[in-house]
């Protein structure tokens, strides 16, 4: 069967696996879930992932995975995208895990109700203010490291990259500043110039299947 990936419009997650299933050239079929108006919990959606998130992906086998990270692994395995020594694959996993507890906790929240629900931005002000802080160590960190390398690891573009780009390249949606780091703003660059890159933009508007 073809891959299918569930995502919603404008997510940093959902965008990490179909952006990496694009620059591999592979076919699946994108199921586009509209959270705002509770889809992830309607008794159809929920029989596919019971936890009722996004993004979630079916595989060729049938078998379910929740998690962008986890989602990257699987699509890039025997691919370029992985790294290919053991030591540059716990490399990748160490920055993929710090993308999920430094990074993306802090910026998807400030990003949200700042960006895609500002209607709610006046009364999160204290919590977006709270987030924007927190994230600040952990873009700190990356600046430092991407200040001495062209992509996170050291051997090349990878799903590191793609896993840390998700939330990292929409930062100022959440109230931060390209400014401050100038590393980041130009690895942004980078991997806006890999081969079969797409925008987050483009994510739902485009051809559902990999070309």
């Amino acid at each position: 069967m073809t891959p299918e990936l569930y995502a919603c419009l404008g997510s940093g997650n959902c965008f990490k696996p179909w952006l990496a299933f694009h620059q591999l050239d592979r076919a699946f079929e994108l199921k586009i879930i509209d959270v705002l108006a509770g889809e992830q919990k309607s008794p159809s959606y929920l029989k596919v992932n019971p936890l009722g998130v996004v993004p979630y992906l079916v595989t060729e086998t049938g078998f379910g995975i929740g998690e962008s990270n986890a989602m990257l692994w699987h699509i890039a395995e025997d691919t370029h995208l992985m790294p290919q020594s053991r030591d540059e694959r716990a490399e990748a996993l160490q920055w993929m895990f710090f993308e999920q507890s430094k990074l993306e906790p802090f910026i998807s929240p400030a990003r949200f109700f700042t960006t895609i629900l500002p209607q709610q931005r006046e009364e999160r002000a204290s919590d977006i203010a709270v987030w924007q802080d927190n994230a600040l160590n952990g873009l700190m960190r990356l600046e430092a490291h991407l200040s001495e390398r062209k992509f996170v690891l050291s051997s090349g573009y990878s799903i590191a990259d793609i896993a840390i780009y998700g939330y990292t390249h929409v930062l100022e949606e959440a109230g931060l500043t390209l400014e401050d780091y100038p590393a980041i703003a130009r690895w942004i660059d980078d991997v806006a110039a890999t081969d079969n890159y797409r925008p987050l933009v483009a994510l739902g508007h485009s051809a559902s299947a990999a070309a």
